[in-house]
């Protein structure tokens, strides 16, 4: 069974037997839960497969605010009946800040509910379509661009070293593991088992494996390079079995810990994540994690599958919050060893063979000197000579050959004994 920290499950369920959305007409109210049954059943979706209980509260709490809003801006009582240029207006509105959060800020997740009001209405022109109705899409001209970077805590190897010696032993494990695994935490975090741990052939370093049935995106194998001595004696310590779970946590718990632990470690600072100490939380570690590792991986690819990320926009994103440079070197380049060994001999051989090239065209140019000064003594032809040019020529060696042949008038003798 499948920890499930935030509750989605127990939250969607507990609606559902409401058998209503508050706040908005009775016909946003049905459609709403008409869309959110499809979603849940895979009828009428851009991508197949199961839509976790996660994205089902998130198109659940969003699609009501959308609804509201346009409820008391436009009047739409019928949310199909917004137009084009209302629903461009009102994620302008959002984004000018004239719709503020109930703390008074402006969103800066818009692009989020631009997607998820896009999701829904193509859902209602495939639900429309079906019934021989051509819906027009009003979605195409809204903006979508980011409001501003995503802010988090940032914190380097060096700043865990310091929290770490100042932290209870098993929040001190627990930290090494989040900076090293990179992991999701709470969610993939609390659903790791002591079974999910397996040493290399012939080393002290474990993998750990991420479970497909516990990741957001998909399941992956990756070495812990910084805790696995502390997991080792962490697991002695408390007695684990194969089937416990690593950390059997409380997150609000663990958060508490962190933002005092920290603030008192390290100060309340503004981060280079745009945030201060004291919003730290464990999910900041694996944005710090995934600083530390960019700067070791060889290739996006391998960062990628480390962190479980589909997309190259991540990658990017934290190689601009780190200013990074390229800084590739020669020897990035060779694969292993083995392979380099191997380019060493290659260019080696290479270099050996144009030297034994310079020298054999350097005794040509001998020869053909030797050539020239005889003719020069006798330049009425000698048989000899003659024979020996017509064999240069056929093994064709050296341009200079035929120069020898046009300067002393030699082209009529040579095809003569040719």
């Amino acid at each position: 069974m499948k920890i499930d920290p935030h509750k989605h499950k127990e939250k969607y369920q507990n609606w559902k037997k409401k058998g209503v959305v508050e706040g908005v007409s009775k016909f946003n109210s049905d459609i709403l839960i008409e869309y959110l049954t499809d979603m849940e059943n895979g009828l009428n979706v851009t991508r197949r497969g199961v839509i976790g209980y996660a994205r089902l509260n998130n198109l659940r709490q969003r699609m009501r605010f959308i609804a509201r809003h346009l409820e008391e801006l436009y009047g739409k009582g019928r949310i199909i009946d917004v137009i084009e240029k209302e629903i461009v207006a009102f994620f302008k509105a959002m984004r000018d800040g004239k719709i503020l959060t109930r703390e008074g800020k402006n969103y800066t997740s818009i692009p989020d509910y631009v997607n998820v009001f896009k999701a829904f209405w193509h859902w209602y022109q495939r639900v429309e379509n079906e019934k021989g109705n051509l819906v027009k899409d009003i979605t195409r001209y809204i903006d979508t661009s980011p409001v501003k970077e995503s802010e988090f805590v940032y914190f380097t190897i060096e700043d865990v070293k310091k929290i770490a010696e100042r932290a209870k032993y098993e929040y001190r494990v627990l930290m090494w593991f989040l900076f090293d695994s990179g992991i999701r935490a709470p969610t993939e975090l609390m659903n790791v088992k002591v079974s999910d741990l397996a040493l290399l052939e012939g080393s002290d370093i474990y993998q750990l494996n991420i479970r497909d049935e516990i990741s957001k995106t998909f399941g992956r194998k990756i070495k812990l390079m910084l805790c696995s001595h502390l997991l080792r004696d962490y697991i002695q310590d408390k007695g684990l079995g194969d089937e416990d779970y690593l950390f059997p946590i409380v997150p609000r718990v663990v958060s508490q810990y962190l933002k005092r632990l920290v603030v008192r470690t390290l100060g309340d600072k503004k981060t280079k994540g745009g945030q201060f100490l004291r919003e730290i939380s464990m999910y900041d570690f694996r944005h710090s994690s995934a600083c530390y590792w960019l700067l070791r991986y060889k290739s996006e690819s391998g960062l990628k599958y480390r962190f479980g990320w589909k997309k190259e926009a991540m990658v990017h994103y934290y190689t601009k919050l780190l200013g990074m440079r390229d800084t590739i070197a020669e020897d990035d380049l060779m694969i292993d060893s083995e392979a380099k060994t191997k380019l060493e001999k290659e260019l080696g051989q290479e270099r050996k063979n144009k030297s034994l090239l310079e020298e054999e065209l350097q005794s040509q140019r001998e020869e053909m000197t030797a050539i020239k000064e005889q003719l020069e003594r006798n330049k009425a032809g000698n048989l000899f000579i003659l024979k020996l040019l017509k064999s240069l020529q056929k093994r064709k060696k050296i341009q200079d050959v035929i120069e020898v042949i046009k300067e002393e008038d030699l082209v009529e003798e040579l095809e003569m004994i040719g």
